[in-house]
């Protein structure tokens, strides 16, 4: 008997491998809700549970324990391109201490940062695994780790027992806080207790640009909190290594404590996306146990192994045909950027309606769960009869790929089937924004969230202009292609017109695209884009996230009534606030207002010339520059115009009240998101 139920675990195991392999692993993130099936490397008394439980060390004294991603990431090295990878990174997880005693236990668990998996020469007490003390506070130890510590050191300078801090190649923290989290709803801190045995949720954060380094704390019975526990400047370039592993520590002394963690998810290309609380393993129960006879378990054994035999025989027949794919020599340079048919296919349950997000004028978009990671995902179908200019396409495919900013939807990649090109993005769990500003009578966004989105777009098209290696023309900004991630920041996606030249050189576009409503007037004379386009366009789409309505008003109306000049009326009335939009019931900062509403007008100037760039608009909205009074002259702003009635002639689109939008055969990414 022992010899059957070996055989056909060992099959089991061989079988699942097999079918795992069949998927692609995201290189730059990963998403475990419990760790049954997880790729880590665990070394000292760290173990996962039969449940998918990582416990780091158990209530045994003297322990320590490590969990890795297997995979290390780039970090902090420069490219043949010449180019820099982004040092900024999100990770969050859910972690449980557990105590031998109560408020008494082990020290602590730690998330960290560095460039070698072996901590054999580390100490357990007081050093939590990480240094022993002949390592501590050298700085060819190139880690980062934040300290979950439940006992008080006075070597190192621990303010107490309960609290969070930062470390860089030691345990002296430069920055630390008593464990608590700020609450949202009762606007104030609340005390949290690391030994309460209680699932809590942690969030790491770190922005390159602002070299800003964020720590939150909460339960997990709430959202992420809008004020971090930690907040600290620091410059990782100076500490990181290019190829650096991340993982869990945790360690034990005279008492122990069972550290777990149950849930982790990171990114190191943007957002980490949020764990679902609801599929997190569950704490074990003390004093009760769960006993499984030998026969139960060779009889599930032997349903598992006639089902996954099944599965596979029949796959293996069909998909050939089934998952047959157009596969070109030119592509293999793009391996890690094309994803199989396959695996699309199984991601969105077989493209079934259930997972279907949308219909646009393109094709439809589905939401998709990767089988290997658990990354989310958004995979639209789109047509593409024609092979003239394939190659060069999926090189601008390839391109828009390699965007890196916060706030900017991900485009992970492509495949090509017959007929059908697919593209793979980010999946942005609250959709679009204009279905907040117009879809959605029961959850409305404030003003600090408004404003934190319109900084946010502006803060990546600036990266589009002048930051990245080329000079990138959106040419369709406005808030349906603005999609809003879990904590509801604005990410600019469809780049479905984009456009790409050098920088200090012009751009060879001649087709007028975009929606009207957000094209600017010499669009209608020249059909040239340019960064002065996307700024009138972004010009246009502050007026509408403040006022809450489009930026041309085409149905219910006896005429048709244009934004701009709405707003510019008010301002030479002195009472510019009047058009702001009324759902805010009047709870919003005024200098605030009244700045996105002049800056509105300002970008929405009818001379190119006379617009701000879009690192003038970051300067005014961070309020490193005044904003210059505007024209008192209703020709620099709106007024229909006989380029505006052009625009207008064109068949209006199917959306109720918005504005028609036109395409050409000039996009790059003409199926974009």
């Amino acid at each position: 008997m022992a010899i059957v139920l070996q055989s056909l675990q060992l099959l089991i195991i061989l079988s699942v491998s097999y079918i795992c392999l069949a998927f692609a692993q995201n290189k730059n993130q990963f998403i475990y809700n419990g760790f049954l099936q997880a790729n880590l490397q665990l070394d000292g008394s760290a173990k996962i549970l039969p449940n998918g439980l990582l416990q780091l060390n158990s209530i045994s004294t003297d322990q320590v324990g490590h969990a890795f991603y297997p995979l290390y990431f780039k970090f902090n090295t420069t490219s043949s391109s010449g180019l820099t990878p982004s040092l900024s990174f999100s990770t969050n997880f859910v972690f449980a201490m557990v105590p031998q005693l109560p408020k008494i236990g082990g020290h602590g668990i730690t998330f960290f940062i560095s460039p070698t998996k072996n901590f054999t020469n580390s100490t357990e007490y007081p050093l939590l695994g990480l240094f022993n003390f002949a390592t501590i506070g050298n700085a060819s130890n190139h880690i980062l780790a934040i300290e979950i510590d439940a006992v008080q050191n006075r070597d190192v300078g621990d303010i107490d027992n309960n609290h969070v801090g930062i470390d860089l190649n030691s345990l002296q923290s430069i920055e630390a806080a008593t464990a608590k989290y700020f609450s949202n709803k009762d606007g104030k801190n609340i005390s949290l207790e690391l030994l309460s045995g209680n699932l809590m949720h942690l969030w790491i954060d770190y922005d390159e640009a602002e070299k800003l380094l964020n720590v939150t704390l909460g339960p997990t019975t709430i959202p992420k909190p809008n004020r971090p526990l930690l907040s600290k400047h620091i410059n990782l370039s100076q500490y990181l290594l290019e190829n650096m592993y991340v993982g869990f520590s945790a360690s034990s002394g005279t008492v122990g404590s069972d550290n777990y963690i149950l849930g982790w998810s990171f990114n190191k290309s943007g957002q980490a996306q949020s764990l679902d609380v609801s599929k997190l393993p569950l704490l074990p129960q003390k004093g009760k146990t769960k006993v499984k006879t030998g026969l139960m378990i060779m009889i599930s054994l032997i349903a598992v192994t006639l089902v996954l035999i099944t599965i596979g025989g029949a796959a293996y027949i069909l998909r050939r045909k089934k998952f047959e794919e157009i596969r070109e020599d030119w592509e293999r340079e793009y391996g890690p950027h094309r994803f199989t048919y396959k695996n699309l296919y199984k991601a969105t349950k077989g493209f079934s309606d259930k997972e279907l997000l949308g219909v646009g004028g393109f094709g439809k978009v589905y939401r998709g769960i990767l089988p290997s990671s658990n990354i989310l995902i958004a995979v639209k179908k789109v047509s593409h009869d024609s092979k003239q200019g394939m190659k060069e396409f999926v090189a601008e495919i390839i391109s828009i790929g390699r965007l890196r900013h916060r706030n900017l939807v991900q485009l992970l990649g492509y495949c090509r089937r017959k007929g059908e090109l697919l593209l793979v993005y980010d999946y942005m769990p609250n959709g679009s924004l204009d279905k907040f500003l117009y879809k959605n009578e029961k959850l409305n966004l404030n003003w600090f969230q408004r404003f934190r989105i319109l900084r946010g777009v502006a803060s990546s098209l600036l990266y589009l202009h002048e930051e990245w290696e080329q000079v990138v023309l959106h040419r369709d900004v406005k808030a349906s292609n603005v999609l809003l991630d879990a904590e509801l920041n604005g990410r600019l996606g469809d780049f479905g017109l984009a456009k790409l030249y050098d920088h200090d050189t012009d751009p060879k576009t001649t087709h007028l695209v975009g929606t009207v409503g957000y094209l600017a007037p010499e669009l209608t004379r020249t059909g040239r884009a340019t960064t002065c386009t996307d700024v009138f366009a972004f010009g246009a789409f502050m007026l509408e996230v403040a006022c809450g309505r489009r930026p041309i008003e085409l149905q219910g109306l006896p005429e048709r009534v244009i934004l701009v000049d709405c707003v510019f009326e008010c301002w030479r009335k002195g009472a510019i606030l009047d058009v702001c939009d009324p759902r805010l019931e009047g709870n919003y900062v005024k200098e605030e207002m009244e700045l996105v509403l002049k800056l509105g007008l300002f970008c929405s100037h009818s001379m190119p010339t006379a617009r701000p760039s879009m690192r003038q608009v970051m300067q005014f909205l961070d309020g490193d520059a005044k904003l210059p009074e505007l024209p008192n002259d209703n020709a620099c702003f709106g007024k229909k115009s006989e380029a505006l009635e052009y625009l207008l002639s064109f068949p209006k689109s199917s959306g109720q009240g918005s504005a028609p939008s036109m395409f050409s055969t000039d996009s790059i990414l003409k199926s974009g998101r």
